[in-house]
């Protein structure tokens, strides 16, 4: 039967073309007894790497199934192995497949039938992977709408063809000219490589933030200087996989090289100045700093620009990198050193003063926080003032009297306390009046 397509346009001449071909394949498949015969082996295949399956999966689960409260490295890739189970069937199918290919082509000279069938189970295995295994949500979008349609035109022929007329079709951006197939492929790659600098990356960070026989600062460096090669070598790859020549990279590392002597300088003085506080560690996350220009608060963020300071009322302070390296800068945590503080108070004119310091230091010192060294409390004498006499105790902490921690406000009330109990008063405010001349009458 034949039909005049000639007034059509054209994808649907081309289109009829193609369903001709198909029609003339399966037609010849249909009559010949060497096409039977390898649909024979692939239902074999199929049945027999069902039967292998069903009992290779019980065998493997029971052999890599680790023990339920074992949490080594070994019983995670254990654990993460029998996800790739449902791969069982098609992988199986597959191989079967394949040697049976190589018997048909022995005694047939043809096997178009049987390699068609072994894409097929290819096909099935990568839609398994895509459906039942990979469980990141970007790779499970990669491969939805980009492996799985890969596998299908692998599977019917298609791919071959398809990529060939893509490279042949070119994409022109000034000088510069590529093909949408370099295009297509620096795309997919570029998103693979990116995603598994980012999970190696997360990894890294993760496993050098365990060691914490490593300084905070190092630790930060370590984790930077790791990221900074994990991405560099993705970009030097994506390119190499793009086929763009690497010594361009010459021209562009001169471009960018005017563009920090001119517009990126700052941006140039303040990932230095990072790279240099993380390796000095005068400063890290954790520290509660105050910068000369008067800001406070301690650092919660370190990037290559900036580090963010978190105030004790909830807010946040970027400040530039270079204001630790050109300025003052008060570290009140660095190294975990303690710090002093005092609280002050008073007592009656009446009070024993020699009994007052041995009370207090004795009452201050039972508090939790309060250091006996570098100096255990100490209690001064400041002066005598207009309602009573004078002191002040001095005590040393770890950390900061301010934010969840109060120490002044504890110190004060144990000083309270122990003056009340040894019958001590703590004055007020005294006047004296003086009246000159009579005393006015008030007549009642």
């Amino acid at each position: 039967m034949e039909f005049d397509l000639s007034t059509q346009p054209e994808i649907v001449q081309r289109g009829a073309e193609y369903a001709l071909v198909v029609f003339e394949l399966a037609k010849s498949w249909a009559l010949s007894p060497a096409a039977w015969s390898q649909f024979a082996l692939l239902v074999l295949a199929y049945i027999l790497a069902l039967l292998v399956a069903r009992r290779m999966r019980g065998l493997l689960t029971r052999l890599l199934m680790p023990a339920e409260d074992a949490e080594t490295i070994l019983a995670r890739a254990r654990r993460t192995s029998l996800i790739a189970l449902p791969l069982l069937l098609p992988l199986l199918a597959y191989a079967f497949t394949a040697l049976g290919e190589s018997v048909v082509r022995s005694v047939f000279d043809s096997g178009a039938v049987i390699a068609f069938g072994k894409r097929v189970f290819l096909f099935l295995a990568v839609r398994t992977l895509v459906r039942d295994i990979i469980s990141d949500p970007f790779l499970k979008l990669l491969g939805r709408y980009v492996l799985i349609p890969i596998a299908a035109l692998y599977a019917v022929g298609l791919l071959d063809p398809l990529m060939l007329k893509l490279s042949e079709m070119t994409v022109s951006l000034g000088n510069i000219s590529f093909s949408v197939m370099s295009l297509i492929r620096g795309v997919i790659a570029g998103s693979v490589l990116f995603w598994l600098g980012g999970w190696s990356n997360r990894q890294t960070t993760q496993f050098i933030e365990n060691q914490k026989e490593m300084r905070p600062s190092l630790r930060q460096l370590t984790a930077k200087a790791i990221e900074f090669a994990i991405f560099g070598v993705a970009f030097l790859l994506l390119l190499n996989i793009m086929g763009i020549n690497l010594s361009a990279l010459a021209v562009i590392g001169g471009a960018i090289g005017v563009g920090l002597g001119f517009g990126l300088q700052k941006i140039a003085s303040n990932f230095i100045s990072g790279v240099i506080l993380l390796i000095e560690g005068q400063a890290t996350v954790g520290d509660f700093v105050e910068l000369d220009g008067g800001e406070s608060g301690q650092i919660v963020k370190m990037t290559a620009r900036a580090a963010v300071l978190e105030t004790f009322d909830g807010r946040w302070i970027v400040v530039p990198n270079e204001d630790f390296i050109t300025t003052r800068v008060i570290n009140y945590s660095d190294s975990g050193s303690a710090n002093r503080y005092e609280a002050p108070f008073s007592v009656s004119y009446d009070t024993d003063i020699n009994l007052v310091p041995p009370i207090i230091e004795a009452a201050v010192a039972t508090h939790p926080d309060v250091l006996d060294l570098p100096y255990p409390p100490d209690c001064e004498l400041r002066g005598f003032g207009d309602s009573g006499i004078d002191f002040a105790v001095e005590f040393w902490v770890n950390g900061l009297d301010d934010g969840p921690n109060k120490y002044t406000s504890d110190v004060l009330f144990l000083i309270w306390n122990a003056l009340k109990d040894n019958g001590i008063e703590i004055p007020y405010p005294h006047r004296v009046v003086e009246l000159k001349g009579p005393v006015p009458q008030v007549d009642m």
